[in-house]
């Protein structure tokens, strides 16, 4: 980094405090501690570029935290730390003024992402007429927001799951956010090994006659009602117990989550890919989709 930036790390582990300071300040972001949100508030006369502030705490806990912080600087970042099943919570925290959330044990090097892109969009490291154009892993979906499955679930676990992500929800950067429309697949190694589509689902029902060879009269018959009477709810029911790893597809390709969002739009249309698997050191961290791109040209047209 060419300039030095103060972070305000305020969480009440004190291993977890203790041990994200010693990797930030490898990664050579200067870290001050604070244990309890009242004495975060103290610690803001320092001066810092950024807060990381953990969302549950005694005393005052993140949400009154980042509300008094607003008071004080409004334009300070804030990014909010969210343990296990405190989603919700954090996503509320982005109408309220955060800069965005992560979820913890977060990844290292996608917080050292964040604290960087607030830190710049804070400063407006850019003439204020040009939009700042993002990277891969500032529009991403995290992994950890990401629906995933083992393979050797059934077809009928995925369907199941997959639901669960059309639920309308605040999400990262974005306020409302649509379904993914797709399930990442690991193995019992965790690692990720495919990902399962609608299209996958649907192609799955296609029973292989439709695609052999007809005679020549058979068009006029396939096409009749009586022909396709029943013939998608008994398909599904026979598949139901299908295992996932049959029917998924590869894993989307990989990208670098510091690439510009061009060259995610190139890989979408030239490799005919509708998401990208984003990567930092190696790691897989995230997933870009095609709608993802969409809500940045929003954004740069209405900003």
């Amino acid at each position: 980094m060419t300039e030095q930036i103060k972070v305000l790390m305020v969480d009440d582990e004190k291993r977890f405090r203790d041990t994200t300071k010693k990797i930030l300040m490898k990664k050579g972001f200067e870290t001050i501690l604070a244990e309890t949100g009242e004495e975060a508030l103290k610690m803001i006369v320092q001066n810092p570029d950024v807060v990381i502030l953990d969302i549950k705490m005694p005393g005052i806990d993140g949400h009154e935290a980042l509300a008094r912080i607003k008071k004080l600087k409004p334009d300070l970042p804030v990014i909010m730390l969210t343990g296990h099943g405190d989603k919700p919570s954090a996503r509320e925290a982005l109408v309220e003024g955060a800069f965005d959330y992560l979820s913890k044990p977060c990844d290292i090097d996608l917080l050292a992402e964040k604290i960087k892109e607030a830190f710049h969009r804070a400063n407006k490291l850019y003439k204020s007429s040009d939009h700042k154009e993002r990277y891969v892993s500032s529009v991403m979906i995290p992994i950890t927001e990401y629906s995933t499955i083992n393979e050797k679930k059934t077809i009928q676990d995925a369907i199941d799951e997959l639901k669960k992500s059309f639920v309308t929800k605040i999400a990262t950067n974005q306020l409302m956010e649509t379904g993914h429309r797709s399930i990442l697949v690991r193995d019992t190694d965790n690692q990720i090994k495919g990902i399962l589509t609608i299209r996958d689902l649907l192609e799955m029902a296609m029973p292989d006659y439709l695609s052999a060879p007809k005679p020549s009269l058979a068009d006029s018959i396939e096409y009749s009602p009586m022909f396709w009477d029943k013939m998608f709810s008994t398909r599904i029911q026979e598949m139901k117990t299908k295992c996932i790893r049959d029917v998924m597809s590869p894993s989307p390709i990989p990208i670098d989550g510091g690439s510009n969002l061009m060259e995610a739009a190139y890989l979408m249309i030239y490799r005919n890919e509708r998401r990208l698997l984003v990567k930092l050191l190696d790691k897989i961290v995230g997933v870009i989709r095609e709608q993802d791109l969409f809500f940045e040209m929003e954004k740069i047209l209405n900003s």
